[in-house]
């Protein structure tokens, strides 16, 4: 399940640092954040789509992966992308 090119563009323009700031962890952690709401989504449909729970879990944790990198670097930072996505930790 892939983001919409137009979904993409409005969350890098939120996210970013820089006017061509498309791989900070803020940036990562928002598209993350965007695909896991997608497919919890999708999992109300269709509870037995096992394979793609596997991608949701992996999805999880990378995102928590950059999290931890985020808060051990700039812990301003991750405390204003927690209250921008609305990501309980």
């Amino acid at each position: 399940m892939a983001l919409a090119v137009e979904a993409k563009r409005q969350v890098f323009t939120t996210n970013q640092r820089h006017k061509t700031d498309t791989g900070s962890p803020e940036v990562q952690i928002a598209l993350l954040s965007q695909r896991i709401t997608l497919l919890t989504e999708h999992f109300k449909a269709h509870k037995k789509d096992h394979g793609s729970r596997k991608g949701l879990l992996n999805l999880v944790a990378k995102r928590r992966r950059l999290l931890t990198y985020l808060r051990n670097t700039d812990p301003e930072c991750y405390k204003a992308v927690l209250l921008r996505l609305g990501i309980r930790r």
